[in-house]
């Protein structure tokens, strides 16, 4: 029986929300049970297990990033992981969580997916990759200021990625995008395509992968669009999540591959401004369950 693990997220964001319609209108399939872990289980549906999470701060009037909302969607998510680590039919689906709320409680963590990769990934590399329809996009970095990029930028950090990215298209065809514009023009603006990533695609073409690289982001993306392509690899996360959102027919799925168990989401945040008014679009999360169930 295929399990799904679901974290309300930061109680004050709009996760309880979108999630809640999502469940209402979402076919169960007969082989899938559910657990959701948050706050309250007022108002949800279509769920057989509730894990409630207590706080011993207190609850704030207003939506916005709280000691109280960080401390809910913190423990949630390590109890998920607990479970999903004893289960290796669970799959963990994660409603937004804020990481300003995190700093105000001390978390080290920037996001969901390093906190997966420190207790589910046993220091292996993971990779951040998102899916809508025919469109599949990963990352080499994640949650970085642009200007520390090029600094983590080498071929121990992208080999890897790349490889986890080829195993889940079944290594089908992969481009990889340049860092600086124009593929750097031969080496005229900066010295990461020559020094960096042509040499990493040469030696994982050795190794069998079907890939190739670096283009330009623009030319990549349009080739991908157009089929040539069944994944791009994206180095910066702008570069990937820009076009995505833009052209994505489909709500796009966020997956976390290379974990013990698979982790999706849904690609919006918290959305406080919109939280509590029952406006929020649950259409990405609904596509998430939907991925979550019928992956292999």
């Amino acid at each position: 029986m295929k399990h799904l693990i679901i974290t309300l997220g930061d109680p004050l964001g709009i996760g309880p929300e979108v999630t809640k319609k999502a469940l209402k209108v979402f076919k169960k399939p007969a082989n899938t049970q559910i657990t959701l872990i948050g706050a309250s289980a007022n108002g949800f549906t279509n769920f057989d297990n509730f894990i409630e999470v207590k706080s011993k701060y207190i609850h704030p009037q207003k939506p916005g990033p709280s000691k109280y909302g960080a401390d809910i969607s913190f423990k949630a998510l390590k109890e998920a992981i607990k479970i999903c680590l004893k289960n290796k039919n669970a799959r963990l689906i994660t409603a937004p969580i804020s990481k300003e709320a995190w700093a105000k409680i001390g978390i080290k963590f920037t996001g969901h997916t390093e906190v997966l990769k420190h207790y589910a990934a046993k220091g292996k590399e993971v990779l951040m990759l998102f899916n809508a329809g025919k469109i599949n996009t990963a990352l080499a970095t994640e949650h970085l200021a642009l200007k520390d990029v090029s600094k983590l930028l080498n071929k121990a950090k992208l080999e890897p990625k790349i490889k986890l990215f080829s195993e889940f298209l079944g290594n089908k065809k992969i481009v990889v995008t340049a860092l600086n514009p124009h593929a750097s023009d031969g080496g005229k603006i900066g010295q990461e395509e020559n020094k960096i990533i042509i040499p990493t695609v040469k030696n994982l073409q050795k190794q069998g992968l079907n890939i190739i690289g670096p283009l330009p982001i623009d030319s990549a993306w349009q080739k991908h669009l157009s089929g040539k392509f069944d994944g791009i690899f994206c180095l910066y996360h702008d570069t990937a999540l820009l076009p995505l959102k833009l052209v994505a027919k489909v709500p796009p799925v966020h997956i976390t591959y290379g974990l013990k168990f698979l982790r999706v989401s849904p690609v919006h945040g918290t959305a406080f401004d919109i939280a509590g008014k029952n406006i929020a679009d649950s259409s990405s999360m609904l596509a998430t369950l939907k991925f979550a169930v019928n992956y292999k």
